[in-house]
This record gives structure tokens, C-alpha cells and sequence, in this order.
């Protein structure tokens, strides 16, 4: 939560977020298992028209692993297809772990 309240504080002060930040602010997400949290920022960043990379997806996976949530890391999976973003094993192992924690 504190990820996003930083995001807003940048918008506040007229700072565009890029791909590094919400990577990073997706990232943070995944470490506390805050899964919802991840999936808002991955969300705002189409809204932001922010490029969205494997990195990025890899972290909004991981954090719906962390948090047991199967359905949205498979939605991100086909997200990334739809999207023609590179899949790579990080990708497939955090998606299976969290098949596994489901």
C-alpha cells in the first residue's frame, strides 16, 4: 500500500512514473504478497500508458504467488500473450507455485 501512496505522491508533484518505477512499485508488492495491490498498479499502468516489460509482469506473478492467488497469475500469463510480451521460466515457475498454493 505504501508502493501506491508513493505513486500517487509523484503524480501530486507533477512526476511521471516510468516502466523502472512501477517495476519497482510492482516488485515491493510482490515481496509483502500484497497481490491486489500489484494488480491495481499493473492495471494503472495501461491507463498511464506505461509499457508494461517481462520484468514487470514477473513481479505481478510472483506477488499472486506469494498471495495464493492462481486465477490472476494465470490471467497475467495470458495477459502477457495478448500483450506479445516474452514469457521466460521465472515467468512459468512463479505461475505454477502458485497453481500449487491455490
Amino acid at each position: 500500500r505504501g508502493a501506491i501512496q508513493l505513486m500517487r505522491e509523484m503524480a501530486y508533484c507533477c512526476i511521471v512514473a516510468d516502466t523502472i518505477t512501477y517495476n519497482a512499485a510492482v516488485s515491493v508488492c510482490a515481496k509483502c504478497a500484497e497481490w491486489e495491490c500489484a494488480l491495481r498498479l499493473l492495471h494503472g499502468m495501461g491507463y498511464s500508458r506505461v509499457e508494461k516489460q517481462t520484468i514487470t509482469y514477473n513481479a505481478g506473478v510472483s506477488a499472486c504467488e506469494k498471495g495464493a492467488a492462481w486465477v490472476p497469475a494465470l490471467q497475467l500469463l495470458h495477459d502477457m500473450a495478448d500483450s506479445r510480451v516474452q514469457r521466460n521460466s521465472i515467468t512459468y515457475n512463479s505461475a505454477v507455485s502458485a497453481c500449487g498454493k491455490g
